[in-house]
C-alpha cells in the first residue's frame, strides 16, 4: 500500500468533516493532545514503516564471509554500535566515518531503531487516553442539551426559543449538581500535562538519555563554526554504524566478522524526533497555561465573571455578578461549554432568562412532564445523527 493511501486513513482521525455537527466538550489545547498530537504520531509511525521512501532500513557490508541477508537481519534484530570518541573528527583523514574507529574504546550501542514504529504508535494511543476518559465522564451531556440550537443545524426561531426555555429549566433543576462533572474535566487537563511530561521522559530513556537536550544541542550546533562542530543528530541517530558477527570456522574456532551498516531509517528518525522535541515542549507549556487558567477559574469568581461577560451580550455587571454568585464551578463549566456550541445571541438569551429566574423570589421548577419532550426529542435526533 502506498504512503498516501496509509495517510488517508489517518486523515479521518482528525474528523474535520464531522466538526460541523459535533458538540465541543473541551478547549483548543485539550484538542491539540488527542487530535493533532495523536495524528502526528500515527503519521510518523506510518512514515518510518514505508520502505519505499528510503529503501531497506539497514544495509551492511562485510568481508564476504557472511551472506549479506544474514548480516543485515542479524544486525537489525540485535544491535549496532558507534564510538563516541570518534565523533567530530575529519571524515576521510582521521576517521572513515563519524563515530567509527578502533573498537578498543568506549562503545555506544544502538538497538532502538527496530522499536521506533511501535513506540510512536503506543505514544499516539497514550495521547488519546485523557480524551477517552473525559468523553466517558461527559457522556454526551453538552451535545444532548444543545441539540437543535447548535450550529448550522439549529431549529426555526419559534421552536428554538421553546427549547432554550426548556434548557433554562434543566439548568435550574440541576443547579449545584455538576461539581463532579467539572472535577472530571480538570482531572483530565492535569492528565494531559502529566502525559506530555511522561512521554518526554519515556523518549529520553528510549534513546539512551539523549532526548532531553536533543533540541538545544541541535540549535547550538547550527550556531557553531562549521569546521569545529559535531552534529548531535549523527551522535543520537548515526547513519553508519558497526556490527560484529561471530561464527565458527572450519576448525571449530570462533571467528569475528566486522560489518559496516548503513541505517537509512535514521535519516527519518532524526527529523521526526527533533520535531517531536519542539512540539512536546510547546504542548507542555500550553498545557501548563491551561491548568493555570483552570485554577484561576476555580479559585477566583472574578475570572468566571470576566469569561461570562465576553459572551453575555448586553449583560449588566449586576446580572453577571448575581449569576456567578448563584452557581458553582461545575455549573459554570457547563454554561461555558454550552456557550462554545451555540451562537452568542442564543447564549445571551439563555443567560438573561437564567438571571431573571434566579433573581425572582420563587423560581418555578420544571415538572418532569415539561422536561420529557426536550429529552425525548433530543435523544431521537441524536440517534438519527449517529445512524
Amino acid at each position: 500500500m502506498s504512503v498516501f493511501g496509509l495517510l488517508s486513513g489517518v486523515a479521518g482521525f482528525v474528523k474535520v468533516r464531522y466538526l460541523i455537527d459535533k458538540a465541543i466538550i473541551d478547549n483548543m489545547i485539550f484538542r491539540c493532545h488527542y487530535r493533532i498530537t495523536s495524528a502526528i504520531l500515527f503519521v510518523c509511525c506510518i512514515i518510518v514503516t514505508a520502505n519505499n521512501l528510503i529503501g531497506d532500513p539497514i544495509a551492511c557490508i562485510n568481508d564476504g564471509a557472511v551472506p549479506n541477508h544474514v548480516i543485515n537481519t542479524y544486525c537489525w534484530i540485535t544491535y549496532t554500535f558507534t564510538l563516541p570518541g570518534q565523533h567530530g573528527k575529519h571524515v576521510g583523514t582521521e576517521v572513515a566515518q563519524s563515530g567509527l574507529g578502533n573498537d578498543n574504546q568506549e562503545k555506544v550501542f544502538h538497538s532502538y531503531y527496530q522499536w521506533v514504529p511501535f513506540t510512536l504508535f503506543f505514544q499516539g494511543c497514550l495521547f488519546y487516553v485523557p480524551h477517552y476518559i473525559w468523553k466517558n465522564i461527559e457522556d454526551g451531556k453538552v451535545g444532548l442539551i444543545s441539540q437543535g440550537i447548535r450550529g448550522m443545524f439549529a431549529l426555526p426561531p419559534k421552536e428554538r426559543v421553546s427549547r432554550q426555555k426548556r434548557l433554562v429549566n434543566y439548568i435550574l433543576e440541576s443547579l449545584r449538581t455538576h461539581n463532579g462533572y467539572s472535577f472530571g474535566y480538570f482531572f483530565c487537563e492535569i492528565l494531559n500535562l502529566a502525559n506530555v511530561i511522561a512521554n518526554i521522559i519515556f523518549i529520553d530513556k528510549f534513546l539512551g538519555g539523549t532526548f532531553l537536550t536533543y533540541g538545544t544541542d541541535v540549535i547550538n550546533f547550527s550556531n557553531m563554526n562549521q569546521e569545529n562542530r559535531s552534529d548531535p543528530m549523527l551522535e543520537v541517530f548515526p547513519r553508519i554504524t558497526k556490527c560484529t558477527f561471530h561464527k565458527y570456522g572450519a576448525s571449530g574456532s570462533i571467528q569475528k566478522h566486522d560489518a559496516l551498516c548503513v541505517l537509512a531509517l535514521n535519516i527519518l528518525n532524526e527529523k521526526i524526533y527533533i520535531f517531536l522535541w519542539f512540539w512536546f515542549i510547546i504542548l507542555a507549556a500550553l498545557s501548563a497555561c491551561a491548568i493555570l487558567y483552570s485554577a484561576l477559574v476555580v479559585m477566583l469568581p472574578t475570572t468566571r465573571e470576566a469569561i461570562i461577560k465576553r459572551r453575555f451580550r448586553n449583560g449588566t455587571t449586576n446580572e453577571v455578578e448575581g449569576l456567578i454568585a448563584n452557581i458553582q464551578v461545575g455549573d459554570f463549566l457547563l454554561l461555558h461549554l454550552l456557550g462554545q456550541n451555540i451562537s452568542v445571541n442564543a447564549f445571551s438569551e439563555i443567560l438573561r432568562e437564567l438571571c431573571n429566574r434566579l433573581s425572582s423570589s420563587t423560581p418555578s421548577a420544571p415538572s418532569p412532564m415539561e422536561m420529557a419532550p426536550f429529552y425525548s426529542s433530543a435523544l431521537e435526533n441524536e440517534k438519527e445523527t449517529m445512524t
